[in-house]
């Protein structure tokens, strides 16, 4: 449709003689832009406290974000900013308030109607230890009611995406940190949602590993194109995989700054010593400098 809106428009300015315009004649209308992509999902005014007062913690105020389908949003800020609140509530483990609302492809969610409608992925794999490498990936789908030899065949015919062709009968202390992450992430994955909710999926590992996991969480990104919300405390780490690096405030937490990633992909690991990649990261670590030291005031008014 936008195609055959430029091509009249094209047509239009055409069948204008040279000079017409400044003759008094009208100019040719230009067509209006394609209207934006609908967010998959919409945070408006969400809030969360915990306990009554004179004693109620505020952990979220006032956040409102938007992600768009297909999109890599990566979310830094201070500890204790409510980051982990705002992502259990996204995942539907926690209401969020009644100031707001959280919108899922358009409509409201109301409590607990999230869960299930997203995958996510905490801070530990969570792994089973009686469980072997398939048995801890198909967790998600058997919880679903899906038949237990489909969702091995299902498993096994993504292990060498994964990178663990031969590790299916394996069990997770016989697994690096990276293997056991990827298990973890290929449970998420198999559990087939628009939505991916990775929480520090890598804060554990080696720097090494780490670079190495985001890398191929890229690749893997890349061929599935699912809209994926990462939080991370690491801002190299937003910066390279994200589409949009969101900033939140010191407790209470809300979104302070956007700053969107024009770096060109699929991005290589040496793009972190590039001049533009430099300037980004200087100008969110001083936001994110700002909010520590208001973090740390705060903790210390309370001591």
């Amino acid at each position: 449709m936008s195609q055959l809106l430029a091509q009249s428009a094209a047509a239009a300015a055409a069948a204008v003689p040279p000079g017409a315009a400044d003759a008094g004649m009208p100019a040719a209308e230009h067509p209006p832009p394609a209207p934006a992509a609908p967010a998959l999902l919409e945070l408006v005014n969400v809030w969360k406290r915990f306990g009554d007062a004179p004693r109620q913690m505020v952990a979220v105020t006032n956040v409102n974000l938007k992600i768009a389908p297909g999109e890599f949003v990566t979310l830094v800020g201070p500890s204790g900013c409510g980051k982990s609140t705002l992502f259990n509530m996204i995942a539907g483990l926690l209401a969020p308030d009644s100031d707001g609302s959280v919108l899922f492809g358009g409509a409201a969610q109301r409590d607990g109607q999230l869960l299930g409608k997203v995958s996510f992925m905490p801070q530990r794999d969570l792994l089973f230890p009686w469980r072997t490498v398939l048995d801890n990936a198909i967790l998600a789908l058997e919880v679903e009611g899906v038949p237990r030899r489909a969702a091995r065949q299902r498993a096994e015919a993504m292990l060498p995406e994964f990178g663990l062709t031969g590790f299916g009968k394996h069990y997770p202390h016989q697994l690096s940190g990276g293997m056991r992450q990827r298990v973890a992430l290929m449970r998420t994955f198999l559990f087939e949602r628009d939505l991916l909710l990775l929480d520090e999926p890598f804060g554990a590992l080696d720097a090494l590993t780490r670079t190495r996991m985001q890398h191929w969480l890229l690749d893997l990104w890349t061929r599935h194109r699912r809209t994926v919300l990462f939080i991370t405390h690491d801002i190299d780490e937003a910066i390279y995989l994200g589409d949009r690096v969101l900033v939140m405030t010191a407790r209470p937490g809300t979104v302070k700054s956007e700053q969107r990633i024009d770096l060109p992909r699929p991005r290589d690991p040496a793009i972190v010593t590039a001049p533009e990649f430099v300037r980004i990261k200087r100008r969110l670590l001083d936001e994110i400098e700002e909010e520590s030291r208001k973090s740390f005031l705060q903790e210390e008014s309370r001591a």
